[in-house]
Parts: C-alpha cells; sequence; structure tokens
C-alpha cells in the first residue's frame, strides 16, 4: 500500500502525463476561482447598505474616517504593502513602538491608516509598493532567510541584487543549512495566505539521513510522532531511490521551526542535507542552485487561487459548528 503512495518521489512522469496533470490543475483553479467571485457578488447582493458614519476626531489611539475615496486598512498591512516585511512580522514590529503615524507611536497592527497619512519606520517615511514581484530562489547553503541580518551573516537578498528596484522579503523561511525553493515578494495579501495554516500549502523536501532510514521509524513517521510542540505527521513519505535509504522524500504542510529536521532527529537521524524540491506549486526545474527567476502570470494566478475551496469548505464547517 505505502509503495503505490510514494511513487511520486521516485520515477518521472510521461509529457502526456505532467501535460495532463497541468490541464487539470488549471480547471481546478478557474472553478475555484469562479466559485470565490459568485461567493463576493452573493454577499455583496445579500448585505444590506450600511448608513455612513459621522467622522470622527482623530487622536493617536484611534483612526479618523477616511475621506471619501480613501481606502483604510489596518497598518500591518499598510507595511507589509510597503515592502518592509510579511503582514504577521509587521504585527509584531508595530508592537515594539518603532513605528509612527503623523507623528505618534502606534502599537496596535489593526489601526487604520490610509495612503495619505504620514507612516514613519527608523525615521524614514513609508509608501505603498505600486509595482508588485514575485521571484523564485534556489537557494544555496549558508544563507539565512532574512531580509538583513545583524551579524552581517550572507542573506537570501545578496543573491537578488539588481533583481529589482522593490522591496522584497522572503515567504517563510528556510534554515541556514536548508537548500531549494524559496518564494520572495512584496504581496503582503499573498504572504499571509501562504504562510497560514488553514491554507494547508503543500511542501515536499528530500532529507539526506546519517544512515539508512529502516522500516520501523519508517512506519511510525507515517503514523505521526509526538514531538516536544504537539504531534506531527506527514501527508506522505517514501524513499527517494529505493536501493538508498537514507534518501527520504517527505510531503507535509505544517510550518511549524525546523519541523522536517525534527521529526528525524526525534527517531534518533542526523539530517546531513535538507533541500525543499516544492513550495505550493513552484519547483526548482531549470533554476539552479543560487539562482533564480521571475514567476509567470500563470504561475502567480495559481498561488492566488490555490486552495481556496478547501478554506471556504472549513469556514462553512466552522460556521455550522458554532450556529448548532
Amino acid at each position: 500500500m505505502a509503495k503505490n503512495n510514494f511513487q511520486k518521489f521516485s520515477g518521472k512522469k510521461s509529457n502526456a502525463q505532467k501535460k495532463e496533470a497541468f490541464k487539470q490543475e488549471k480547471r481546478k483553479v478557474r472553478a475555484e476561482r469562479a466559485d470565490y467571485f459568485d461567493r463576493l457578488r452573493n454577499q455583496s447582493a445579500e448585505q444590506p447598505e450600511r448608513p455612513r458614519r459621522s467622522p470622527v476626531k482623530k487622536t493617536a489611539e484611534s483612526a479618523s474616517a477616511a475621506p471619501p475615496g480613501i481606502e483604510q486598512m489596518p497598518l500591518n498591512k499598510f507595511l507589509s504593502h510597503s515592502g518592509i516585511c510579511s503582514r504577521r512580522d509587521a504585527a509584531e514590529l508595530i508592537r515594539t513602538g518603532v513605528i509612527k503615524v503623523n507623528g505618534a507611536i502606534i502599537t496596535e497592527p489593526g489601526f487604520k491608516v490610509t495612503a495619505k497619512d504620514t507612516i514613519e519606520y527608523n525615521r524614514k517615511k513609508l509608501s505603498l509598493q505600486k509595482e508588485l514581484v514575485y521571484i523564485l530562489l534556489n537557494k544555496p547553503k549558508d544563507y539565512i532567510t532574512t531580509s538583513e541580518d545583524p551579524q552581517g551573516r550572507k542573506t537570501v537578498l545578496d543573491l537578488l541584487k539588481g533583481a529589482t528596484a522593490q522591496r522584497i522579503y522572503p515567504v517563510g523561511r528556510l534554515d541556514r543549512n536548508t537548500t531549494g525553493v524559496l518564494l520572495l515578494t512584496n504581496d503582503g495579501e499573498l504572504t499571509q495566505k501562504l504562510s497560514h495554516p488553514s491554507f494547508q500549502i503543500k511542501k515536499v523536501y528530500e532529507v539526506t539521513l546519517d544512515r539508512p532510514l529502516d522500516k520501523t521509524d519508517f512506519e511510525s513517521l507515517l503514523k505521526g510522532i509526538t514531538l516536544e510542540d504537539g504531534f506531527i505527521a506527514p501527508d506522505a513519505i517514501g524513499y527517494v531511490d529505493i536501493h538508498n535509504k537514507k534518501v527520504i522524500g517527505i510531503e507535509i504542510h505544517s510550518g511549524r521551526n525546523r519541523i522536517v529536521r525534527r521529526m528525524f532527529e526525534h527517531l534518533g537521524y542526523d539530517v546531513k542535507a535538507l533541500d525543499r524540491v516544492l513550495f505550493a506549486n513552484l519547483t526548482k526545474k531549470n533554476v539552479d542552485r543560487g539562482k533564480w527567476r521571475m514567476l509567470n502570470e500563470k504561475e502567480i494566478r495559481l498561488l492566488k487561487y490555490m486552495n481556496q475551496s478547501f478554506v471556504r469548505k472549513k469556514e462553512e464547517k466552522r460556521k455550522k459548528s458554532n450556529e448548532e
């Protein structure tokens, strides 16, 4: 039974199989996109028009009503769209008290702002990014996944000098010794989606161990194990090469810190190499180690509508449970 489930890690698909799989993925994305916009239209039609609120005076603790035609957004969303960091990291940054809005320090991530407000970070005025950039990097070892490092170590952005004038940041993290697929962008909304556990974003790793993975430990991983921060089970696991049981393919959607390494270390193995071969629908095909490329329109579209139906069903189930 296990053998059939793990053929994806060994053996190559024919061109016809690849073409058909791509067609199926396109149909799925189109259906999810159509469903998403249908729901938006239905919600708009069902929602009664709300009376306008009278303007309120702005203080350091509350936002003012935006002038007509000016869109409001949470401060952490503004920071992510200005290219500082992801929306989640922006919330933590704001709480440290280093962000000023119109001269006042704001520590509430949900504080409403507009593009007309003066927003400063480290005495530098921020503005919304006008051009969205999406870059796939095949990360090499010895580079850390961050925008800058106080210790002066090499970061992934050192590999992207001259790639774009926009300020971009990594989506998620790969530790210093982990290689493979890494997405960098200035699209805060997409970063939030791809980083959130509810979207069940798929990741596939190739793991090289210090010794062969024996059958007992293979079965333990397949059933799931309990680490210090809770239970974890892979979505799939298999030998990349049946003749070399030191090299394992593992599919997982958890974003917990160093989760793949910790799973094998828990069973007494030393991870000699860890390479991410797939993230969401992105692979490192035709991208050499240390090199990068821009995503094409189809790839961006697939990312933005990925797992939309899954999240909708989960949300409907949650609402139904609350009503009961």
